[in-house]
């Protein structure tokens, strides 16, 4: 008999996990689980394609060939993110029924007469002039619309009528809450199709590119992207129902998660933009029984039981001086010169470490109206920023702070806010400020970007606080440990008491009237890169114990891996 040169054929799954930070991928062996070879490049928002394409491109390059790789499974914070953030396209919602007014973070809410009873009679008439009115009124404000009937789920007449005569009027992207939801719940049935309507464009834009790096790269393999329920989806689903994709990260987390050997435990990710928190027992995720909750958004999206808001990494760091009080009463006054001069937003910007072509922060960085930079994108054509005045400014004198831009073309206030956010979602600029990740960089607990640039950023911001360089970044780094630790007690509080908003309380647990402290009983298993640096000291003012499993820097890449494997497991059964 002849020698057996190859005994098997090795095959192999990547996993690839796209944040608003950063996109990670992991190489696995599909027979023993073994991470062969991971990879993390910045996530490329202008174009995700190319952040995708470098890590595919070094996986492929760990003595493996696109034959040998039998599935591509994808799990993203994509959607999470613009939730919190409140990006995404602007959605006009048009609700039908006697229902109680209920306001959603969106361009519009319309209530017009219409909707079905209990029985699927029809309640009132549908009110079509008025929403012929409302359409026209919407069209020139509004990416897509989402509609929502009463009792739709039992008659959706009303509802597919709407969806026809806006396609007339105006054809965009029509969502109806009965092809989302089979759940009674009218806000968060409307909720949930107002975020399909939200999201599809983001998704839809993501999806193009990844098959395009897919392609390049020679990878020919079926692709998977993981659901919040934490089972996968093909990409048309994920195209006409983006929503679902919402937890799609944590459910990747809490599967990594359990890979750590502890039947009980929180499951920490700390991200860039976001913090998730998710729970196991008894070795596994727990599932909601009421759909997943993405900040102030209650929705019916089947999802693991966990909870996403908005502090991470790249969180942005805003900073006041005494000098920004301009409060008139003294009393007034005196409480604002209380109040931390820097706090941490919602939203996410690029970290100054992570910045190419930044212009040196001491000359634009500090308080107020300094404290973040605009940069156009590349590769913009002349039509596109001739008819846009900032844009127009942006290719003419360079990157500018807002107050700068205020001077060149004379927006200010809240229609310059609304103009930068009109544009960040067209991805045609980038804004770069310092934050948390910056001020890792600084104290050398960090090293992923250019720790220069951060340190010059410090300075800038030291100065303008009159602080030293140190005492800032400690700052700014316990400002993000107070976040995260709030965001894990908001989940807890809400696990005990479900229906009670707790946030409030927990947020202020040391104050100038009382102090309060928390001991969880469980631990925590953190996932992220940045979480080594946070969560420890959360955990010790938790009074509980963190661990670290391997590969934890790239665990949600490990985690969708294993999903896709076990759902093929499941499938040949």
């Amino acid at each position: 008999m002849g020698k057996l040169i190859r005994e098997y054929v090795r095959c192999y799954r990547i996993g690839i996990d796209t944040g608003g930070t950063c996109t990670d991928g992991v190489l696995i062996d599909d027979a023993t689980l073994e991470v062969v070879y991971s990879a993390k490049e910045p996530t490329t928002h202008h174009n995700l394609g190319i952040g995708v394409g470098r890590v595919l491109e070094k996986l492929l390059a760990a003595d493996v060939v696109p034959e040998d790789i039998i599935g591509l499974s994808v799990s993203t914070t994509l959607a999470t993110n613009a939730v919190v953030e409140d990006r995404g396209a602007r959605v006009g919602l048009l609700v039908f029924g006697y229902v109680r007014h209920f306001k959603l973070p969106i361009t519009a809410n319309i209530f017009l007469k219409g909707g079905h009873k209990i029985t699927g009679e029809e309640d009132e008439p549908l009110d079509i002039e008025g929403l012929v009115d409302s359409v026209h009124g919407l069209k020139n404000e509004v990416d897509s619309y989402a509609v929502c009937g009463g009792m739709s789920i039992k008659n959706p007449t009303h509802e597919l009528v709407a969806e026809e005569a806006i396609t007339m009027i105006d054809p965009k992207p029509v969502f109806c809450s009965h092809q989302v939801s089979e759940n009674p719940g009218m806000r968060a049935r409307a909720a949930t199709a107002c975020l399909h309507a939200k999201l599809m464009p983001l998704m839809v834009s993501f999806l193009s590119s990844f098959k395009t790096s897919m392609l390049n790269a020679g990878l020919n393999c079926p692709i998977t992207i993981i659901c919040g329920n934490g089972k996968g989806i093909g990409l048309d689903t994920a195209v006409r129902r983006a929503a679902i994709t919402m937890a799609s990260g944590p459910a990747a987390t809490a599967r990594f998660g359990c890979t750590a050997g502890e039947p009980t435990a929180l499951i920490v990710d700390v991200g860039g933009t976001t913090t998730d928190v998710c729970m196991i027992r008894d070795g596994q995720p727990v599932l909601s029984n009421e759909g997943c909750r993405i900040g102030q958004w209650q929705t019916h999206v089947d999802a693991i039981d966990m909870y996403t808001a908005a502090g991470g990494g790249d969180s942005h760091i805003i900073c006041s001086s005494d000098h920004d009080c301009s409060l008139q009463q003294e009393d007034s006054c005196e409480q604002h010169l209380q109040r931390p001069k820097i706090r941490l937003e919602a939203t996410r910007v690029q970290p100054l470490c992570m910045t190419k072509d930044l212009p040196d922060p001491e000359q634009w960085l500090g308080c107020g109206l300094r404290n973040a930079v605009v940069l156009p994108v590349d590769e913009l054509s002349d039509e596109t920023v001739t008819e846009d005045e900032i844009l127009f400014c942006l290719r003419e004198h360079g990157p500018a702070n807002l107050e700068t831009l205020t001077q060149q073309t004379g927006l200010s206030g809240i229609l310059l806010e609304k103009r930068l956010e009109r544009l960040a979602y067209l991805q045609q600029i980038k804004m770069a400020g310092f934050t948390p990740t910056d001020a890792l960089h600084v104290l050398g607990k960090l090293d992923v970007g250019t720790k220069e640039q951060a340190e010059h950023g410090a300075r800038a911001l030291a100065a303008s606080l009159d602080m030293s360089v140190e005492a800032l970044c400690l700052q700014v780094v316990g400002e993000a440990e107070k976040t995260i630790e709030g965001i894990i007690l908001d989940y807890l509080g809400h696990k005990v008491w479900q229906h009670v908003e707790t946030a409030p309380l927990l947020s202020r647990m040391e104050n100038e009237l009382f102090s309060l402290q928390a001991a969880v009983k469980v631990p925590i298993i953190g996932i992220g890169a940045a979480a080594r640096c946070f969560l420890p000291a959360v955990a010790e003012r938790l009074h509980t114990k963190v661990y670290f499993p391997e590969h934890y820097e790239v665990g949600n890449a490990v985690g969708a891996a294993l999903i896709d494997r076990e759902n093929d497991g499941l499938q040949m059964l």
